[in-house]
C-alpha cells in the first residue's frame, strides 16, 4: 500500500519471522557528534573535548548512549518492520562505551512476535571494531496496521 508518494508502510506482524535479522555497521564521526551537541546542547566535555576526556578514565571522548540508541531506532523505522511503526518499549544497556571514529556492528534480530496483540520484540547486539559488546537490549515494537 503506498502512503505518499513511494513511501510504503513497513511490515505488518503477520509478514514478520522470529528471526529476522539486520546487520548495521556505523562509524561514528565528528560531524555526527557536533549535529547531536547542537540538537540536544547537551554540554557534557565527554562527548567532544578530547583535553578534557584525557583526564578521565577513558582517555577519549565517548559517543552520547542517545546518540546510539539513535541508530538503533532509526534502522527499526526504516528496515524492520520499516515506515509505520512504532517503538513502544526498549531496554538497552551500554556495556563499554564507544569512541569517536569507532565503527560498531550492530545486529538487530526479531525475537518474538505476537500476532494478536501487533507487537514484535527485537533483540540488539552491537559490538565494537575489538569484537567486543558494546550495546545489548530488546526493542519492543507495534509494526504498521
Amino acid at each position: 500500500m503506498l502512503i505518499r508518494k513511494g513511501i510504503k508502510l513497513g511490515k505488518k506482524v503477520e509478514e514478520i519471522s522470529i528471526g529476522e535479522k539486520l546487520y548495521l555497521t556505523e562509524k561514528i564521526e565528528d560531524k555526527d557528534l557536533l549535529l547531536y551537541l547542537g540538537l540536544t546542547n547537551d554540554s557534557n566535555p565527554l562527548y567532544i573535548q578530547h583535553d578534557y576526556a584525557a583526564e578521565t578514565a577513558y582517555q577519549k571522548p565517548i559517543v552520547p548512549t542517545i546518540m546510539l540508541n539513535g541508530i538503533i531506532t532509526s534502522a527499526i523505522s526504516k528496515h524492520i518492520p520499516g515506515p509505520g511503526s512504532r517503538i513502544i518499549e526498549q531496554n538497552m544497556r551500554f556495556i563499554e562505551p564507544v569512541y569517536h571514529y569507532e565503527t560498531i556492528n550492530i545486529i538487530l534480530e526479531v525475537d518474538s512476535v505476537n500476532i494478536s496483540e501487533n507487537i514484535i520484540y527485537i533483540h540488539v547486539n552491537a559490538t565494537n571494531e575489538s569484537n567486543k559488546p558494546v550495546i545489548e537490549g530488546i526493542v519492543i515494537v507495534m509494526p504498521p496496521l
